[in-house]
């Protein structure tokens, strides 16, 4: 993939997938504005990318506000010239069962996941439609959003929202020729490794340079930060281009699309439904077949 002539915004790219994307993006050609809260983070993912023969520069402020997303915008302008991709990678972790959520753990994910691709994504569309010359939205979501998970309340909820709106703005930007896609990824990272199943391989791989186990890169798909970023390579792409509303999974040996929220069973009833009609036909008719919730703990084989 040739991206030499293409621009992107990677939020919270100092670290983990972030900066798997953005080296990525990078080597195929494109400048690349580095944002991260962690000054620190964002100063040594731009060196180590500069220092690969790539383009970067960082833009150091959390995610949420109008003010960060259009400081990130005009960050590209000034130092490429223009924008053309805009991935909104920047996230936090506050799991809590719901009794013990608080209002704070709840607000701080919201803004930064689900805020925080908001603006962001609102800054970068403005300035593309202005340019009139497409551009691709990319976001992030997750199989917590998907599917809910235990303890991630706020999560899911956040991700849940960013699938939405990002189908929702694959129609909106369809006319300037923007496209809008969310990745479903899963690797080893930060937050992965608070996940008991997950944490021995993780801490295996990160300390002792262990490769991932062949099961868990193909039955569960998961894999490392660079396993993911040659999707987003692929949806910054001109190749791309007829790609648009959709939700795609990787990590490890796996590639998926996820399914969009459909009907999958109806029943009709002349003059509707009161309360003892569906009782009566939930368990033969709709309910027959309920649909699966939650993500199944990774299961080594033998196990």
């Amino acid at each position: 993939m040739d991206l030499s002539n293409k621009v992107a915004v990677v939020t919270g790219g100092g670290r983990g997938l972030g900066f798997a994307y953005a080296s990525a993006l990078a080597r195929a050609g494109a400048a690349v504005v580095v944002n991260d809260v962690d000054a620190e983070a964002a100063g040594h993912a731009v060196k180590e990318i500069t220092a690969a023969g790539g383009r970067a520069v960082a833009e150091v402020g959390p995610v949420g506000t109008s003010e960060v997303a259009e400081a990130l915008v005009a960050r590209a302008v000034d130092a490429f010239g223009r924008l053309d991709v805009m991935v909104t990678n920047a996230g936090v972790l506050r799991d809590r069962v719901l009794w013990k959520m608080s209002d704070d753990d709840f607000d701080d994910v919201v803004r930064v996941h689900l805020r925080g691709t908001f603006t962001c994504v609102r800054a970068a569309a403005v300035r593309m439609r202005e340019q009139g010359e497409g551009g691709r939205i990319i976001t992030a979501c997750s199989p917590a959003g998907q599917r809910g998970n235990f303890g991630q309340t706020n999560y899911a909820a956040a991700k849940a929202g960013i699938a939405a709106m990002t189908r929702t703005w694959a129609m909106e930007l369809a006319r300037a020729g923007i496209t809008a896609n969310a990745l479903v990824p899963v690797a080893a990272t930060g937050m992965t490794r608070t996940i008991p199943a997950f944490a021995p391989y993780i801490e295996a791989w990160e300390e002792r340079g262990e490769p991932l186990p062949d099961w868990l890169r193909k039955a569960e798909g998961f894999g490392t930060p660079e396993d993911v970023a040659g999707l987003v390579v692929y949806l910054a792409s001109d190749a791309a281009a007829s790609v648009t509303g959709q939700c795609v999974g990787i990590g490890g040996d796996k590639l998926a699309l996820w399914s969009h929220p459909q009907e999958v069973a109806t029943a009709y009833r002349d003059g509707g439904w009161n309360a003892d009609d569906i009782a009566a036909a939930w368990p033969v008719s709709v309910g027959r077949e309920p649909q699966t919730y939650g993500i199944p703990a990774p299961q080594a084989p033998g196990a």
